[in-house]
């Protein structure tokens, strides 16, 4: 493609631009005299630029026009860069996309203390708590208070619903709390919580993964079909959403919006995905993670859109080393499941 030859001594007629008319009035009987010079681009190939200078008799003022190449102007086997290329879009998203990618897979790990036998002392404890706060303790102290949650009212499950979830969360903060005591202080970017920073556009850029991660809960209700609906499989959620209980979806929003990306951000984001950097790099924590998150939800027709969300919102936190961002997307995305199912 490109000669390694100097150019050839005998250069080719050069390609001359027509003088515009107030120019053109102003010169009479010119001479034309050439002046090779040579420039050189990137490709490391030269090229020889003319320029005509256009006199009026001998006086010594003189009008200069450099003459750009064409592809006239080439030596065979030559290729001319143009100066200024047009701009291409694909080129860009590409290149974007490229650089988000490899600041992923070039990411430094977290200093992580602790060891495997930690992370799995704490998640398995906040499963098991999260069991028996919700199956066992709650329902036993609601049933000693002289009350059982089938015979509330739609506002009254709701309620019901919010304490649980919070006596879940803060149970889980308070097991993560006592089993990384040993380890404090922690490095400055371990639980980072913080409004500065530049993560607006990845949580913007998150969101258009929505519709994504909706076709994805359809791919996998294909594969894993939903059991045919009864009274007893209709979640508390959606039998107050059919009732149109104002003061119900109220409180059910603040749970599914509000407290579940908290609790769940702490723990899978927060916690779990830089402790796996220990022992395998950023993007296959984010990986790891993001299956955990889906498999804590104990539910097969989610498990492809739920994990694709958890890679998305990892990918978020590990650009920011900050759970905010994660935490607005996990609530952007059950706001929008959620006014998706009051339609």
């Amino acid at each position: 493609m490109f000669s390694a030859t100097p150019p050839s001594p005998c250069f080719h007629k050069p390609f001359l631009r027509p003088l515009s008319p107030s120019t053109a009035g102003l010169i009479s009987k010119p001479y034309v005299s050439f002046r090779p010079t040579t420039r050189f681009v990137h490709l490391s190939s030269s090229i020889t630029n003319w320029r005509f200078s256009c006199f009026k008799h001998d006086e010594s003022s003189s009008l200069e026009h450099t003459v750009s190449e064409t592809s006239d102007d080439t030596f065979p086997g030559e290729i001319v860069e143009l100066d200024r290329e047009q701009p291409n879009v694909k080129h860009n998203w590409v290149s974007n996309f490229r650089k988000v990618l490899d600041a992923i897979l070039s990411a430094d790990p977290w200093a992580v203390p602790w060891t495997a036998k930690t992370i799995l002392q704490v998640m398995l404890l906040w499963i098991t708590s999260f069991w028996l706060v919700g199956s066992w303790i709650i329902p036993f102290v609601a049933h000693t208070a002289g009350f059982r949650k089938e015979c509330l009212t739609y506002r009254g499950q709701a309620l019901y619903s919010l304490l649980t979830d919070v006596v879940e969360g803060i149970t889980g903060i308070a097991i993560l709390k006592l089993c990384l005591s040993s380890f404090r202080p922690l490095s400055s970017d371990w639980f980072k919580f913080s409004i500065k920073g530049n993560w607006h556009l990845d949580v913007g850029l998150g969101c258009l993964m929505f519709p994504l991660v909706n076709r994805l809960s359809q791919v996998n209700l294909n594969l894993v079909p939903m059991p045919p609906p009864s009274p007893i499989t209709v979640s508390n959620v959606e039998q107050s959403i059919v009732a149109r209980d104002p003061m119900a979806m109220l409180l059910y929003a603040i749970v599914v919006s509000v407290c579940a990306p908290i609790w769940e951000e702490i723990v899978f984001r927060g916690f779990l995905l830089p402790s796996l950097t220990r022992y395998m790099p950023v993007w296959c924590s984010i990986f790891v993670s993001s299956v955990a998150f889906a498999l804590a939800h104990f539910n097969m027709q989610r498990m492809l859109p739920l994990v694709f969300l958890g890679m998305v919102m990892g990918t978020v936190f590990a650009r920011s080393r900050n759970l905010l961002p994660s935490m607005l997307l996990h609530s952007l995305w059950n706001a929008f499941v959620f006014i998706d199912l009051m339609r």
